[in-house]
């Protein structure tokens, strides 16, 4: 049986990233299947509310990036209501608006009893009776988002779209810094750096850790999600830092994460970002079991290269909730293979099965949705990817096709597995229709694409769940189930509730490109014009030992074709 895992969520992106996930734990646990085939426990903690778990987190976020959720727990439980008689007095507030100060049981920790505002008479309902029962709605907790509501540049904070409830232990507020602001920001790897060297913040993320930790009955290891573009860089180094010293036995699994960059702005600003993304990769990557840079921009360079695009998907990428919630089903399918119920690996074993031969990095796939016709048979619809596997690179390189890969981790779900053989009994079988299993056919179809490598794959029959809060940004060839339309059909009503998907994490000789640029990028001429980036905590020859770390962690992916390519590397 899998064990539990502690997420961790360092930066404002990484929580829209967050929330996103935490809405999909939510709906799979609404339509899992019988017997479930992912085991929700793993991430998250059902209490004497087993019907409102919530997740096993730490999110550490910057001052106004929390919006109005509550960061000290109150209203994270249910709100309350009475069995007993219950009075209604009521105010005319001036204006005429007789139910703006609205104060019951339930949001009684909420109001300002602070100065003149707690002499002034109490406006809502007051209620008094017996001992009260919990019910769902609770402010500043799980709030439900209306349907169209996600699609309307209103939403801003990841906590607007958030639909579950929070352990009070869960959001750690950083003041000395504002997340929207032109001054006060966290910017630099060293300012992040620093933050963890302060008692009272390392006292307080120690703490926190350990409820989580000690509640578990076999921890297995941590989930880091952090940003890699901003000054959290710097926290999630010194936390996996942090993580690796205290828990050297678990696994360490971390996802750098960076929205969607564009081109216009500060160029000193885009060197930062670029230095915080190389300082970053090369601590976390040091001190995690498992590294895996995302984002759905197509470069982490100076120069960002167009947004990965989809299909079936029509995302507007310079909105953050859209970029987050792709790359949050693509992880929330990455990360099946040690949630599942018959999984007999840990976190650890995941990471050593892709991170062999020093390669701690790996690039992430994902096929949203893959493309397939309802009602097909598995081995019909991989025999019409035989050419090429219609995945997405998520991990910022320009799109290309990979032939050969070191090791890879396959997930494939949400496919219907009941049909085993071809659904066109004239046309000739493939290899693939004489496998006996949908995990055979999935294996088979990656021996033929990369022969050689070292796979792992599993195919899970539960789909990815799209409903509302997650945005409706789908072609209207897509069925409800996520499956291609045929064109006279006309577009589908309703929505799309569920995709299937092809996700994967691969070992790729294609990270040798990703690493060797970002180092190209940032020679020692470039970076002394940057020397206002130094007084923020890093020293110029620690930032050289990383770069001399990426150079090293990059020619771990040579496999000794086109070397020539990258002769700048020698410089």
């Amino acid at each position: 049986m899998p064990g539990e895992a502690v997420t961790l969520q360092l930066g404002h992106y990484s929580g829209c990233v967050g929330a996103h996930w935490w809405g999909l734990q939510a709906a799979a646990l609404r339509s899992a299947p019988e017997p479930a085939e992912l085991r929700a426990a793993a991430l998250l903690r059902f209490g004497r509310r087993p019907q409102s778990p919530t997740p096993r987190l730490v999110a550490l976020e910057l001052k106004g990036g929390v919006g109005s959720l509550r960061t000290d727990g109150a209203g994270t439980e249910p709100p309350v209501s009475w069995d007993g008689a219950v009075a209604d007095y009521r105010e005319r507030a001036p204006g005429g608006d007789t139910g703006s100060r609205r104060v019951s049981a339930a949001a009684g920790p909420h109001r300002d009893t602070s100065g003149d505002e707690a002499k002034r008479p109490v406006t809502g309902i007051v209620a008094v009776g017996r001992r009260c029962r919990g019910r769902e709605g609770s402010p500043g907790a799980a709030r439900p988002v209306p349907a169209g509501a996600q699609d309307t540049p209103s939403v801003r904070l990841w906590s607007d779209y958030l639909n579950v409830q929070l352990h009070p232990k869960s959001v750690y507020v950083i003041r000395q810094y504002l997340h929207d602001g032109d001054c006060g920001s966290l910017e630099a790897f060293g300012q992040g750096e620093s933050l963890l060297q302060d008692p009272a913040c390392l006292e307080e993320l120690e703490d926190r850790l350990h409820f989580y930790v000690e509640e578990c009955d076999y921890l297995q290891g941590f989930q880091v999600l952090c940003d890699l573009h901003n000054g959290f860089s710097g926290v999630g180094a010194k936390v996996t830092e942090l993580l690796h010293d205290e828990y050297s036995q678990k696994g360490i699994l971390t996802w750098g994460l960076t929205p969607v960059l564009t081109a216009v702005g500060d160029p000193q600003n885009s060197f930062y970002r670029l230095m915080n993304t190389a300082l970053g990769i090369a601590h976390l990557s040091r001190h995690s079991s498992l590294f895996c840079p995302m984002s759905l921009s197509g470069s982490l360079g100076i120069k960002p290269e167009p947004p990965v695009t989809f299909p079936y998907i029509k995302y507007e990428a310079s909105l953050n909730y859209h970029s987050s919630a792709i790359l949050a089903a693509a992880l929330d399918t990455l990360t099946a293979p040690y949630r599942l119920w018959s999984s007999q690996g840990s976190m650890m074993h995941f990471a050593d099965s892709l991170t062999f031969s020093g390669r701690k990095v790996v690039a992430a796939w994902a096929a949203l949705p893959f493309p397939a016709l309802s009602g097909s048979s598995l081995p019909d619809i991989l025999s019409a990817h035989q050419q090429d596997v219609p995945w997405k690179p998520l991990s910022s390189w320009r799109e290309q096709k990979v032939s050969c890969c070191f090791a890879q981790s396959v997930v494939l779900r949400g496919i219907c597995q009941e049909k085993a053989t071809s659904s066109c009994p004239g046309q000739p079988q493939s290899p693939l229709h004489s496998c006996e299993s949908p995990e055979e056919v999935l294996q088979q179809f990656l021996h033929t694409q990369f022969p050689g490598a070292f796979s792992t794959s599993h195919v899970l029959q539960q789909p990815c769940d799209t409903r509302p809060p997650f945005p409706q940004f789908f072609s209207p060839l897509l069925t409800r189930r996520g499956f291609l339309l045929d064109k006279a059909q006309g577009c589908s009503s309703g929505g799309v509730e569920s995709l299937p998907v092809l996700a994967a994490l691969q070992s790729s000789p294609c990270l040798h490109s990703l690493l060797s640029g970002l180092c190209r990028e940032l020679r020692a001429p470039k970076v002394r014009r940057c020397s206002s980036f130094f007084t923020a905590g890093v020293e110029q020859g620690d930032f050289q030992e990383a770069l001399e770390e990426l150079k090293t962690l990059a020619q771990c992916y040579e496999t000794g074709f086109g070397a020539s390519e990258d002769e700048a590397d020698s410089d």
